[in-house]
């Protein structure tokens, strides 16, 4: 699985997931801060859809960390101000470069937190698809 799944999976899914994938890491493993979570500003590209063309829109306040295992680094990367989740993505990242064992074994329950993530969009879709109005069928008095 490539990182920027099992990064959105790990952010957008149940934070309990990522804690306990971290925690097994960190119990078995010597690991070492470089970077302690720390806030930052980072600009966002958007595409302009007429020239097709990118520019920055604005800047958005992300949370970074540096994690070292076994020789590898790791990187977390977050918007908001969240520093844990950011250290726990970071160890994740660290433990996937370092190809720790335990790591084998992530791969089933990513894929079944992200089963879970979309069918929770997929139900909030269909929840506003319920509230939405259909102007054909209203009818204009003259």
């Amino acid at each position: 699985m490539k990182r920027r799944r099992r990064t959105r999976i790990l952010i957008e899914g149940n934070p309990i997931l990522a804690k306990r994938l971290s925690e097994t890491i960190t119990a078995t493993y010597e690991w070492k801060e470089i970077i302690a979570p720390h806030y930052g500003l980072t600009m966002v590209k958007m595409r302009e859809s007429a020239k097709n063309s990118l520019f920055y829109i604005g800047e958005v306040l992300i949370t970074e960390a540096k994690i070292e295992i076994n020789g590898a680094i790791g990187i977390g990367i977050v918007e908001g101000m969240k520093e844990q989740i950011a250290r726990q993505l970071a160890i994740i990242d660290a433990a996937y470069n370092a190809n720790l064992p335990e790591t084998q074994g992530w791969g089933a329950d990513l894929l079944l937190e992200e089963v879970r993530i979309n069918e929770q969009k997929a139900l909030e879709q269909t929840k506003l698809f319920e509230t939405k109005v259909d102007f054909q069928t209203m009818e204009m008095d003259s």
